[in-house]
């Protein structure tokens, strides 16, 4: 059963799990359940995606009832009266506050023919809110070090925190594709964590037939409650929710 977070006559919204697709793609053929068919089957009314999450991250995930809710979404997004905040655990010390402005690529689909590979305006808001040092070597240093950060993107490219992360050398732990392999493995055995720790935690935005404002917030999962507690993050992660 999937987490309502919100509903209004032309929005709902659900906390997508971790290691759930939106809806079905051709480089995940195998899998079987997707948020959108769940959601349906739930609500028994058809629903459509106003933006998507990765498989690894979860959130906020917002849906609408009709193509023109849609579109008018997209012009919400265009004129920037929207906020989408993320939560990450990255390697390393994330400087305190940065604000990229570096331009991706979008992911090369190898089931897309003729795909555009041009490099795009990308900007994304960091901040950094907890750091720990762990006393275990991983690759080449003798001590571990780690950050809890909040991102704002604010252009809508695909991957594109997990990739402005990696550029900025603070990949995402458990990210399988930009991250480091050693660290991910190190978390998941020492502290029992395996998932790409990723967490759209809230979204903002003027509603486009009210004109008000509406906040949705989606709580953590076990697995993250789990290294917040351990590495003693409780206090930090509230204050970002606070923010």
């Amino acid at each position: 059963m999937l987490e309502i977070l919100y509903e209004d006559d032309a929005f709902i919204a659900i906390n997508k799990p971790c290691k759930l697709l939106v809806h079905r793609s051709e480089i995940d053929r195998h899998e079987t359940r997707f948020a959108i068919q769940l959601l349906r089957d739930q609500i028994h009314r058809k629903v459509i995606p106003v933006h998507r999450l990765d498989k690894g991250t979860s959130g906020v995930l917002l849906f609408a009832f009709e193509p023109e809710t849609v579109s008018a979404m997209s012009e919400v997004f265009a004129k920037g009266v929207a906020k989408k905040e993320y939560m990450a655990v990255v390697r390393g010390w994330a400087p305190q506050a940065l604000m990229l402005d570096h331009p991706i690529a979008p992911p090369i689909d190898p089931y897309i023919k003729n795909q555009n590979t041009e490099r795009l305006p990308a900007q994304t808001e960091f901040t950094c809110h907890a750091q720990i040092e762990l006393p275990i070597a991983v690759d080449r240093y003798p001590q571990s070090r780690y950050s809890l950060v909040r991102a704002q993107p604010v252009t809508g490219r695909r991957h594109q925190i997990r990739k402005h992360l990696k550029h900025i050398n603070h990949p995402i732990i458990g990210d399988s594709t930009y991250g480091k392999g050693v660290h991910n493995r190190m978390i998941a055995e020492r502290f029992g964590v395996d998932r790409m720790l990723l967490h759209a935690y809230r979204l903002g935005f003027e509603h486009p037939f009210t004109r008000q404002w509406v906040t949705i917030e989606a709580g953590l999962d076990e697995a993250w409650q789990s290294l917040l507690k351990q590495w003693q993050w409780e206090s930090a992660y509230e204050a970002l929710m606070q923010r």
